[in-house]
């Protein structure tokens, strides 16, 4: 079910609070390109900086507003494990379809700390969990084998990988059944990961350019290996522009561009730079995105 471009979707803010019409804006400018899932309160929403309250709202917010025309995966990651199953569990009665969960960060855990936090939730939740390996944010890395022993657990289907390693995640689709889905966690490496035997990405450029990565993604799956490396290459400096400061500052400027949110970000995250701003406008402006 988790497969193809899934956007991991910002969270809009007016005035310090959830920009809830906003964020059913996007929800609906995302199923209108054809996306094949929704992924709030992930690293790109700020999950970080939202309250409890504010996590479960936006949850609900885009639950609601997708009104299962697509898979919704419900960011509820966490480095305390009891806190990631309240969290899984809320998204569960709140009818999302999944939820994705950050290996634990800042605690840095052994391969069976982390082997034993994801299977705890997966007994108490007994919900479809995707992993999130990114061990730029997290300070640790779930290898290949632990994934392995993840997968064969009912409740554990995908795992999105931004371990930057193409051979790692080589290795990880290699031990993995042939069930279990395997999403880039890096949109640059989207392409790369299809190549080796992928299933799609969780991408962050989606929320400006959905139907650029669908087309990726699915001219890649229908064979058309040549339209996909055109389409890869044509990407590129989006990509650049989006990921030069730390995500999300250069994606909500960008949006905050096209129109389609206001300009706020929470500290500790800061607006985007002035010499960045410059250089995202023209390529957006390239690219058609805005006039």
């Amino acid at each position: 079910m988790f497969e193809g471009v899934l956007t991991a979707l910002v969270t809009p803010f007016r005035d310090g609070e959830i920009d809830e019409s906003a964020l059913r804006a996007l929800v609906e400018m995302q199923i209108e390109a054809g996306i094949d899932g929704l992924v709030p309160c992930g690293s790109t929403g700020e999950s970080a900086t939202l309250s409890h309250g504010e996590h479960r709202r936006v949850v609900e917010i885009v639950v609601h507003a997708a009104r299962g025309r697509v898979p919704v995966v419900a960011g509820t990651g966490s480095n305390n494990t009891l806190e990631a199953i309240e969290l899984t569990l809320h998204a569960k009665a709140a009818g999302a379809d999944g939820a994705l969960l950050i290996s634990p960060y800042y605690n840095k855990p052994t391969q069976e700390g982390i082997y034993l936090h994801y299977a705890e939730i997966a007994r108490r939740t007994a919900f479809p969990l995707v992993l999130y390996n990114i061990p730029g944010r997290t300070a640790s890395n779930v290898s290949p084998a632990t994934v392995a022993r993840l997968a064969d657990l009912e409740q554990i289907v995908a795992i999105k990988e931004a371990c930057g390693d193409l051979g790692q995640i080589s290795e990880v689709i290699d031990r993995c059944p042939e069930g279990f889905r395997v999403l880039s966690g890096d949109d640059v490496m989207t392409l790369p990961v299809l190549a080796v035997g992928g299933h799609g990405v969780i991408a962050t450029s989606s929320n400006v350019a959905p139907s650029e990565m669908i087309a990726l993604v699915r001219t890649f799956r229908a064979g058309d290996i040549e339209a996909a490396r055109r389409q890869h290459r044509r990407l590129l400096a989006l990509f650049d522009a989006l990921f030069v400061e730390t995500n999300p500052i250069p994606l909500k400027a960008a949006l905050h561009f096209m129109g389609l949110i206001g300009p706020e970000i929470r500290l500790p995250l800061t607006p985007l730079s002035e010499v960045h701003r410059e250089r995202l406008q023209v390529v957006l402006k390239e690219l058609g995105f805005t006039r």
